[in-house]
């Protein structure tokens, strides 16, 4: 049994091409007044838990980033008053990325971008003038013009803060047929039937998860089953289990483990590769909460709090391994690098820190 164990593993390797070690780090970072330049890629050595920079790609305020599956290509926005949306092809020989195009996208400061299953639409959200657009990738990677704008209107209690829609996240569904959006200014997560033929949006029939005004939801992340989801509000610091019914989407547990009298300044959320535990930071204290889940009903129990060892970790990521976590301190102008316990889910902190200038966003991408 072990052997054909071992044969599957190997020929999964083959037939897939998964090879979860050999991945590159690639990090967008605010370069308005910073020494950063724009995209920066490390090669991360499992074995040492030591980075080392082989590439960067100048462009402005690059502060999300997402990746296609064929890791050929990587998506960023340029977060101005005047947002833009810039597409680079990855070289996996020499870790470097190369201009393709960019489109500017109507939007103010955005924020978020990602692709819907098949990689052929990109979704973009916009913070400063709370919109978001969705834009064809052609054959060639590159990114096209607007396909589509939807511009958000309201507000909630706090006028300093959500005086206006302020669209935080585009999250696109386990079946590719609905993209989530959180608007931190309305206190609402949007949600759009999403036709992948036409690319579009369906705007007459959108509906929304409602949330305790003066929250604030932020980033949103879903299981691979779509049953479950998870949401992180900045303004609170609340997490929510967001649990899926026939069509129906409803909060059914909602957590806070801040220190008593602590401001909420919630940021990022990402489950563990196996989906076993939850983490979530804050950068009120520059800290991960780390989340036991019930896979049965995905409710979510606090298990310890980890300080990131720097200072507002505005983004991390969790290694494709499942074997360490990085956390993006935007204030300290560095990446800390911890040892993840795939059982019990606690962090260590490995002593490695790649020194780089508001680091703001962080992903994974293939360098075999």
């Amino acid at each position: 049994m072990k052997i054909y164990s071992l044969i599957s593993s190997f020929l999964g390797l083959i037939v897939f091409g998964t090879n979860l070690s050999a991945q590159n780090l690639v990090v967008g970072t605010y370069t308005d007044n910073t020494q950063s330049k724009g995209i920066y890629i490390y090669d991360f050595n499992t074995n040492t838990a030591k980075a080392t920079e082989p590439s960067i790609a100048n462009t402005g305020n690059p502060s999300f980033l997402t990746i296609n599956k064929s890791n050929k290509f990587v998506y960023a926005v340029n977060e101005f008053d005047q947002g833009k949306v810039a597409a680079f092809s990855y070289d996996k020989s020499n870790a470097k990325l190369s201009f393709v195009n960019d489109i500017p996208n109507i939007g103010s400061a955005p924020c978020y971008i990602s692709l819907d299953k098949t990689g052929k639409w990109l979704f973009v959200g916009n913070y400063g003038s709370g919109d978001l657009t969705v834009h064809p990738v052609h054959s060639d990677g590159s990114v096209g013009a607007i396909h589509q704008y939807i511009k958000h209107e309201g507000s909630s209690i706090n006028k300093d803060r959500q005086g206006s829609s302020h669209v935080h996240c585009t999250f696109i569904s386990a079946d590719n047929k609905a993209l989530f959006v959180p608007d931190l200014g309305l206190d609402k997560v949007m949600i759009y039937p999403f036709d992948v033929f036409t690319g579009l949006l369906d705007t007459s029939h959108k509906t929304w998860i409602p949330i305790k005004p003066g929250g604030g939801p932020r980033h949103i992340i879903f299981t691979k089953t779509g049953r479950f989801g998870y949401l992180i509000e900045e303004m609170s610091g609340n997490v929510h289990l967001i649990q899926k019914t026939g069509k129906d989407y409803k909060i059914t547990q909602t957590v806070n483990h801040l220190p008593k009298g602590q401001a909420g300044a919630g940021a990022d959320i990402h489950l563990s590769p196996d989906e076993k535990f939850l983490y979530v930071s804050q950068r009120s204290n520059s800290t991960i909460e780390i989340y036991k889940v019930d896979k049965k009903n995905g409710r979510i129990r606090f298990i310890a709090v980890q300080s990131t060892m720097g200072n507002f970790p505005r983004n991390f990521t969790i290694h494709p391994s499942g074997k360490f976590l990085l956390a993006a301190n935007q204030r300290s102008g560095d990446i800390t690098i911890f040892k993840r316990n795939p059982v019990t889910g606690l962090l260590i902190f490995t002593g490695e820190r790649i020194k780089i200038d508001a680091p703001v966003c962080l992903q994974w991408i293939a360098n075999q």
